[in-house]
């Protein structure tokens, strides 16, 4: 009995007792790495179904000398992409029958990175993930070495590793053409941290504003804080030129929004606001959320079976992408009346 009073579950020692064989004999069965006679074989077996056997992922690792780890490294796991991403990947690798580990990287210091790729190392891994969202992320995967079967999630394409992606990109020109549909004569932009000189939601933003001959304004820099965009959004509601603002993520436009209000300026009707990912509160938000839908989730799917492939050496599939979609809600509107493209 367990220490709750629970019946112990078996292990493989018990399947050998019953079946009067030794633990290394029914390992043979279980892994079929060396004939096992027929006779033995079966008592094996039975005992396994009347104990109700199942293997863990440990034991199964010792007897097949196959890791059966996964290692994901990010450095973030409280944001809402990082985790709807790292929850993708385990379940579909729970689903495969492997456990996750997690290693976060907190900075780009090479004593911190070195130290997070030993930790990974150490694992043993069958295979990691990288999520490529931030600069750690990007550090991290550049110290990796290649000896073990690899994928990042995110960002810039990079050429020897296969990848899952989000098109952020063209996502932010699609939200981006929204605002400048609507009538506002420029869209100013409110960045989050990027993951190296300029990601692809600020590259999508200057696209569609070059397709439309508009210049781009001042870019504003906001930390991961929702209280950065606070302060970003008491700053432009002084300036009466700002009709419409294109946030880096939601947590930061609905920041952007609470310092509009502090200053007495309305959403949409003063300025429109958008955001990107389409965060869980986006849409009960006060007005709802105008953003993109991005399913992280379905990410971290596709980065496990490009994971997948790699680990049976197939080189087939090496990249995945996909568009996040456009979401139309009540924070974006026609601008103020006399401040439109004329």
């Amino acid at each position: 009995m367990s220490a709750n009073g629970a019946p112990k579950p078996p292990v493989i020692a018990d399947v050998a007792r019953l079946a009067g064989v030794s633990v290394p004999t029914v390992s043979r069965v279980l892994t079929g790495a060396a004939r096992v006679r027929p006779e033995k074989e079966q008592l094996v077996l039975d005992a396994i179904a009347k104990l109700n056997y199942r293997p863990s992922a440990t034991a199964r690792a010792l007897v097949s000398r196959q890791s059966r780890t996964i290692a994901i490294v990010a450095g973030n796991t409280s944001q809402y992409g990082y985790a709807e991403t790292i929850r993708g990947i385990e379940e579909e690798a729970r689903a495969d029958g492997y456990t996750v580990t997690i290693t976060v990287v907190e900075s780009v210091d090479d004593e911190v990175v070195s130290r997070a790729v030993d930790l990974v190392r150490d694992q043993s891994p069958a295979g990691v993930v990288v999520l490529k969202f931030d600069p750690p992320g990007v550090a991290t995967l550049n110290h990796l070495p290649h000896d073990v079967p690899l994928v990042a999630v995110s960002g810039v394409r990079v050429r020897d590793v296969p990848q899952a992606v989000l098109d952020e990109t063209r996502a932010a020109e699609a939200l981006t053409d929204h605002l400048l549909e609507l009538g506002h004569r420029t869209v100013h932009h409110v960045r989050i941290p990027p993951s190296r000189r300029e990601d692809g939601r600020t590259t999508g933003w200057r696209r569609a504003l070059k397709r439309a001959g508009v210049q781009s304004p001042k870019v504003f820099e906001a930390t991961w804080s929702p209280e950065s965009g606070r302060a970003i959004g008491r700053e432009i509601a002084g300036d009466p030129e700002v009709t419409a603002v294109f946030c880096g993520n939601d947590e930061i436009a609905m920041g952007v929004i609470k310092g509009l209000s502090d200053e007495g300026r309305r959403v949409p009707e003063d300025v429109s606001v958008v955001g990107f990912d389409d965060h869980p509160l986006a849409a009960m938000w006060s007005p709802a959320l105008t953003t993109v839908r991005q399913d992280f989730g379905g990410l971290g799917g596709r980065a496990f079976e490009l994971l997948r492939h790699a680990m049976r050496g197939e080189d087939a599939k090496r990249f995945s992408s996909e568009l996040p979609e456009l979401v139309v809600r009540e924070s974006s509107g026609p601008p103020p009346a006399g401040r439109g493209r004329s």
